[in-house]
């Protein structure tokens, strides 16, 4: 079965490949190389813009691709506020060409890159499928504005959906070798200061209600990830669309986080600032969903063996990063 992976050279869209592959799938990656790398992709490649419609018709006449699992999009909620035109552009405009090449080729499968951007300040935690959807960010807009048009699209075209909305992906597999590009995660930023990249990691906030003061998340394995892409392709076909989080269910602090870090690879300069505006206290979800559904649970909860899952592509003795 051929699978479109849309985005796939990215950091998740790279290891939902290796699952597809894995599990006996036959993937082809559409990317444009902007963050991706095509290092990290063991399959057809096919460069192209889900802003270009060609691009997108060429690769579905190519390939002839049964599903789509689609996770291409601009993702840094600061800049997404800054520029609301290049958001609005790539991740809704990018989507409805994706969604149109579907229809024009007859793919009824759509497996999309969702966010816990949707709920925007929890109500309560640990947060579930029904918890309000009320974005901080143009980010988490545009992601909801494509799960609404996913209901159309089902609606008027037959098109089954899967909505995966994640918590905070970390980790790597072992056989991705490059790591992501700028990034602007805590787990990244960790090592990038660890190895001498960074003079020093600040703390934003150090006065939440929490244990130690500092904010806590929701960190789950991008690995745990990508098996939920394939659970929920075998879901599709004998169940309605869905909506899911996909989380680890456990909530770790930005101070543990340091902790652990530094007990595994050597002490750095730790520093403390103010809180980021519209930083919640706590964001936390409930996998009660993803069970009773998917039988998805996350394999990696321990944030030291999610730490250990990066070492090598950070301390590769040849790395090119």
């Amino acid at each position: 079965m051929h699978v479109a992976v849309i985005g796939g050279a990215g950091y998740i869209g790279s290891h939902v490949v290796l699952a597809l592959q894995d599990a006996g799938f036959s993937p082809v990656v559409f990317d444009n190389l902007s963050t991706g790398r095509k290092e990290n992709t063991p399959c057809p490649l096919f460069v192209g813009d889900i802003c270009n419609v060609q691009d997108l018709e060429t690769f579905f006449t190519t390939y002839r691709p049964q599903a789509v699992i689609h996770l291409a999009a601009k993702k840094s909620s600061e800049e997404s506020m800054r520029n609301l035109s290049l958001y609005a552009h790539v991740n809704i405009e990018g989507t409805i060409n994706v969604l149109d090449a579907m229809v024009r080729h007859n793919v009824k499968t759509l497996i999309f890159s969702s966010t816990a951007a949707v709920y925007g300040q929890p109500q309560y935690v640990p947060m579930d499928e029904q918890h309000p959807t009320s974005p901080e960010n143009f980010y988490g807009a545009t992601k909801l504005a494509c799960e609404q048009l996913f209901t159309w699209y089902g609606r008027l075209h037959g098109i089954r959906y899967a909505a995966l909305r994640y918590f905070n992906a970390a980790g790597y597999d072992l056989r991705i070798k490059h790591p992501e590009p700028d990034p602007n995660n805590l787990f990244p930023i960790l090592f990038e200061t660890v190895k001498g990249k960074r003079a020093a990691f600040t703390i934003m906030g150090t006065d939440y209600n929490t244990p130690d003061g500092t904010g806590v998340r929701d960190y789950v394995h991008v690995s745990d990830l990508a098996r939920a892409h394939l659970l929920a392709l075998t879901y599709l076909e004998q169940h309605p669309s869905l909506v899911c989080n996909l989380g680890s269910g456990r909530g770790y602090s930005v101070r543990e986080c340091v902790t652990a870090m530094q007990e595994l690879f050597g002490t750095f300069i730790v520093q403390e600032g103010p809180r980021r505006q519209g930083d919640p206290a706590v964001v936390l979800t409930s996998n009660e969903h993803a069970l009773s559904t998917l039988n998805w649970t996350p394999e990696y909860t321990e944030i030291r063996d999610i730490l250990l899952s990066m070492a090598h592509v950070y301390f590769l003795k040849n790395e090119s990063n």
